[in-house]
């Protein structure tokens, strides 16, 4: 049985080694479109606002390099004839350029995603308009054009105003595929007009104040049966016509006093509105806003709740399994979580998986702490996973480390200047009439000495920080914590002391042990999700 999952790594190498065949109900995904962007996590101030410190979780970017190739030749060699013979096409057409790599990169991942899901399973592809049709041919390869259930036309902001030689672009593409003709479908409605309801919807039964409608109870006589033609209190249906509904069902809405009669006492069906669903749900959605300031995260590409929550309704029921290959900030995460539905999500980040874990543990947590109900897989667990990740990328390794204490990531590029130094910064208010202090936080991953601390010493000094924390990989020297030792302690508002400069190894946090530090006035980097309740923090007081 499939439990709640983050997994950090290349989704297609998380997909064959972990996700099983037919194990999927539903599949989302947003992947970057092609559009030459980086966009980028804004984290939040001490104020609350946006910070201008911005963080690049991905790029979306594409390139033709040898990873592409190789995927390229896979799928030649894969026995995919079809897929094989529309990519070279595409080849022949396109060349080796950066929407070439996209679709191939695309199609070796959407080859796996078939494989997981289930035969009554579905999957929503989230593009841009501008790769859609690539894209969706793609898709009619590898799911067959039978499967193909919809294009899905979101509105996804208002009308442009600087729009030049262009129309205005302001919708999103979502293709929608079942595995099969078994598909799950519920269908969802959107609300009624305040037109329609004042013209349908307008007849108010006194007695009881519920708005009704009235529906002809005749049909045409060529979908007449035995039991449909007879008077009913004198009346007959007009020539060519028949009754809708049997004299059995017409007697039980007479006793219900559903029928309403006219001065000719011809009788038409009242139909209650607090009994209607609403409108089928047609393939343009223009009712579902951008995320809201409560909801925003900072991710330029985020997408709505509301618009993932649709999604997950209509393709599963409770205790399904969705899965979200480019879960980036999420969304389809916390929407799967609010409808119990079984998720699994995969980022290649260390940070968008450290910013997922913190909006699914503050959005669903208790007063007893932070939602913890799921597993994280590709994390070092251990000193010597650790050792690996730093080994194999020095910052995801950092992004990681940060992770384990929720720090704010100070910056996404090589630091210069007078913030070289600061990894990260963890916020937080001790005295509510003063303004927000900030302890900011090294991360080493090689070999320290005690010059490090004496150098972290004066970062903290410059930066007028309340207090430094010194996360190492390899073990301090005695002359190090003798060093940070000699920086004495920060004393809060109520009187009680902490170590100016704290010196802890990943070991340690791993362990369980923590930086200690005021908690209560701790400002969160990232915006918790609508649904958050407002939880304690790593750092032990």
């Amino acid at each position: 049985m499939l439990r709640n999952a983050l997994y950090f790594g290349d989704n297609l190498e998380v997909l064959r080694k972990h996700i099983a065949d037919r194990s999927v109900d539903l599949v989302y995904l947003d992947p970057p479109f092609n559009s030459r962007r980086a966009y980028n996590l804004i984290f939040r101030a001490p104020t609350g606002e946006e910070s201008a410190a911005q963080m690049k979780a991905f790029s979306d970017t594409w390139r033709w390099n040898p990873a592409t190739q190789r995927s390229y030749e896979e799928i030649a060699a894969s026995g995919q004839a079809k897929l094989n013979e529309l990519l070279r096409g595409f080849m022949d057409v396109l060349g080796r350029n950066d929407v070439m790599a996209y679709l191939v990169m695309m199609a070796v991942r959407l080859i796996e995603l078939h494989r997981v899901l289930k035969d009554t399973g579905s999957i929503y592809l989230h593009c841009d308009p501008a790769t859609s049709h690539y894209l969706k041919t793609v898709m009619d390869v590898i799911f067959g054009p039978t499967n193909y259930r919809g294009e899905i036309v979101w509105q996804r902001t208002n009308a442009h105003s600087n729009v030049q030689r262009s129309f205005g672009r302001i919708h999103d593409t979502v293709l929608y595929y079942s595995k099969s003709a078994d598909f799950k479908w519920r269908m969802q409605y959107a609300p009624y007009s305040e037109e329609y309801l004042a013209i349908s919807y307008r007849h108010v039964e006194p007695e009881t104040g519920r708005h009704y409608a009235l529906r002809d109870l005749t049909a045409a006589m060529s979908r007449a049966s035995t039991g449909q033609i007879y008077e009913w209190q004198g009346v007959r249906p007009p020539p060519s016509r028949c009754w809708a509904c049997r004299r059995e069902q017409m007697e039980a809405w007479d006793a219900q006093g559903r029928i309403h009669y006219s001065r000719s006492n011809y009788p038409r069906l009242k139909v209650y509105l607090d009994e209607m669903p609403g409108v089928p749900l047609q393939d343009i959605w223009t009712d579902i806003a951008p995320p809201g300031p409560a909801e925003r995260l900072g991710f330029e590409t985020q997408k709505p709740e509301k618009l993932l929550e649709r999604i997950i309704l209509t393709s599963t029921d409770e205790g399904d399994v969705v899965l979200d290959p480019f879960c980036g900030c999420g969304t389809a995460v916390v929407a799967a979580q609010s409808l119990k539905r079984v998720w699994l999500g995969i980022d290649i980040t260390h940070l968008a998986i450290a910013l997922v874990k913190s909006r699914v543990g503050r959005a669903f947590g208790t007063s007893e702490g932070p939602f913890r109900d799921y597993q994280v897989v590709g994390e070092p667990t251990d000193e010597a996973g650790a050792r690996a990740l730093a080994e194999q990328d020095r910052d995801q390794f950092q992004w990681w480390a940060l992770s384990l204490i929720e720090a704010q990531p100070a910056t996404g590029e090589r630091r210069r200047g007078p913030d070289r130094g600061v990894d990260g910064v963890v916020n937080f208010i001790d005295d509510p009439t003063k303004a927000a202090a900030k302890i900011v936080v090294q991360v080493k991953s090689g070999m320290v000495h005690v010059k490090d601390i004496r150098e972290f010493i004066q970062v903290v000094r410059t930066q007028r920080a309340a207090m430094g924390f010194f996360l190492t990989l390899e073990a301090p020297t005695r002359p190090m914590l003798a060093e940070a030792a000699g920086e004495g302690f920060y004393q809060d508002r109520l009187g009680r002391q902490y170590p100016r400069l704290q010196v802890l190894t990943v070991a340690d946090i791993l362990r369980g042990q923590s930086f200690r530090a005021p908690v209560g006035g701790r400002i969160p980097h990232i915006k918790p999700a609508n649904r958050a309740s407002k939880q304690g923090s790593l750092l032990d007081a």
